[in-house]
Formats: structure tokens, sequence, C-alpha cells
């Protein structure tokens, strides 16, 4: 009996993965194999270390531009993909109780190719738990009930961006959570400090919340660390902006129009 909260469907449907390592982001196209309101279950090429942040893009249409809608996740668990293929049909008593051990690799052999997958003994089968953002009428700690405090309302919007002390060149690609007029809160590996001030560039300006070309100086207001993982949540706030650069896609603030 499965014991999960979701049920799971059995659907193959192409997902973009993309994840951010500590020196660069890496993305991969893989295909599901099934899905539920939590999470997904995907065949990958790639290991991917359980606790890890990975952005889900499902489904992934490679004809589409950029922009496509990112779901942040987390990796749940990460086994050999014909493992998991064969105690899926043990579960479903597809394959026989009396299956000797020497007829295991043919049973393999032929349910990976009902899956579409062509060479599944490289992959991996990864599960992806879909991690639950802060409601919005929080002020995004634990207290949900209080009233939110910010002068802008957050939006959750995953877009890559790049982030570098003001003073130092080097960038580190990262990944924004939730955004908002005058701020944003983004997952990153190195070392933030609370008044750091940071420049934050959108890697896709064609779909970037904010109005304007180029780094927009920023103010470290908050660094909270991830459960069970080496990355932190940095909160920032925009320095020095003015009303002509607030993004129409914020028009919902009409105090700052």
């Amino acid at each position: 009996m499965d014991s999960r909260e979701r049920r799971r469907v059995h659907i193959r449907l192409p997902v973009r993965l993309r994840w951010t390592t500590p020196f660069a982001q890496k993305i991969e196209l893989a295909d599901t194999i099934d899905v539920s309101r939590s999470g997904l279950l995907v065949s990958t090429k790639e290991f991917h270390t359980p606790g890890v942040s990975v952005w889900v893009t499902f489904p992934y249409d490679v004809s589409l531009p950029d922009g496509q809608p990112e779901i942040l996740a987390r990796v749940a668990r990460c086994d050999q993909l014909l493992e998991v293929i064969l105690a899926t049909h043990a579960r479903e008593k597809v394959q026989s109780a009396s299956a000797s051990e020497q007829e295991r690799p043919s049973k393999l052999g032929q349910l990976a190719p009902a899956l579409g997958i062509a060479d599944a003994p490289a992959t991996f089968a990864v599960a992806f738990h879909f991690e639950e953002l802060p409601r919005y009428s929080s002020n995004g700690n634990a207290h949900r009930r209080e009233p939110e405090r910010r002068g802008s309302r957050r939006r959750a919007l995953a877009v890559p961006i790049r982030v570098h002390p003001e003073r130092i060149p080097w960038f580190e690609e990262a990944m924004t959570i939730d955004i908002s007029a005058r701020g944003m809160r983004f997952r990153s590996h190195r070392e933030y400090e609370f008044g750091d001030h940071l420049k934050i560039a959108f890697v896709d300006l064609a779909s970037a919340p904010w109005h304007g070309t180029g780094e927009f100086l920023s103010e470290v207001v908050r660094v909270a660390p991830v459960p069970g993982s080496i990355a932190l949540d940095v909160s920032v706030r925009r320095v020095e902006q003015t009303n002509r650069e607030l993004p129409a896609a914020f028009g919902f603030f009409p105090s700052l129009r």
C-alpha cells in the first residue's frame, strides 16, 4: 500500500532542472516517471545529492523562449533507475513472485524501453519534493498570522540572477525565491552579512521583473540558513531606486505610482 500523502500518476513529460553549484548554474533536460501535487520522480543522467535545491520547469516546452515558470524543489532521494523500476513493478505485481535472480537482467532490459528510456543503466531516478514558500500574508517567519509589514508586497518568482559584492567583480549565479518592487530574496552558496552592498543583474532582461538594464545596487537586510543545506537565503532591498524604475509588473502597488 502506498503511504504517500499525494497520489502519484505515471506520466512521461519533459522537465527542465536547474541547480546552482559553487561555481555556476547547471541545467539538465529530463523526463518524468511519475508526478503528484507535491513532487516529481524524474529520470536523469546526472546524480543529484539529496537535500540540494533545484528549480523545476514542468512541463517544459523546448519550443518556447526562456521565461517559463520555475518551481523551487528539493532532492528527496536519488537511486539507480533500474532498481526503482524493478521495485515499482514488484509493488504492482507485474513481476512474477516466482521470478528467479537469473531472469532479473532480461526483465530490466524489457522494462526500461517501455518507459522510453534509451540508456537506462546510466541514469538515475530522482525524487523531487516541491518546497512550500511562506504565505504572503505573513512577514516571512514562523508567525504566519502576523500582518505584513513590508513597504511592498512580495510575490513568488524564480528567475536566474548574477550577484556580486559592490567592490568585488566576481559574481555568483543564483536564483530568486520571491521578489517585490523594492527587494528580493534569493538562494546563495556564498556568505553575506547584514548591511553588505551587492550588485544584482538579471540574466534574462526580457523576463526581468525590474525595469532598467545593468546592475541594481542592493543592501543585505537578512541572511537565513536553509535547513539541511549549506545554502543561505539572502534578503535584500534596493538602494537609490526611483519611481521611474519601478516595473509595470508590479502595477498592483498603487501607492508607488
